[in-house]
């Protein structure tokens, strides 16, 4: 049986490697164990903060839609209850983006659910 060499293989798995570590600090852009450990942990930070993004983005939601609910008078969990009573389904990133860009539309749905109540 003929020997297989894999130079070729070898090299490619190593400019990959480094191609993915580009940028990194002190040896871990240049060299191979350290790239390979960096590479690595990089991914399990990248996994874990997908997930964790969504719940960033809610918190951040609820503190857009808190602030402007107190300018009107209301606090958060008030205008989270109202809306359901008065049956408004919207999201909160929805509500978010209407507190932060259109003031006076949200001011309009707190009025309504204000009335509801």
């Amino acid at each position: 049986m003929p020997r297989v060499k894999r130079a070729k293989i070898h090299l490619k798995k190593r400019r990959n490697l480094l191609k993915r570590v580009k940028g990194y600090r002190w040896g871990r852009k240049n060299l191979i164990k350290q790239a390979k450990v960096a590479a690595v942990k990089a991914g399990v930070y990248a996994y874990r903060d997908r997930r964790k993004k969504k719940s960033e983005f809610r918190q951040l939601w609820q503190i857009k839609i808190n602030a402007a609910c107190r300018e009107l008078g209301l606090n958060y969990s008030k205008f989270i209850y109202l809306l359901k009573k008065a049956k408004i389904e919207l999201d909160r990133k929805v509500l978010a983006q209407l507190a932060e860009h259109h003031p006076k539309i949200f001011a309009k749905i707190v009025d309504h659910i204000k009335e509801v109540q």
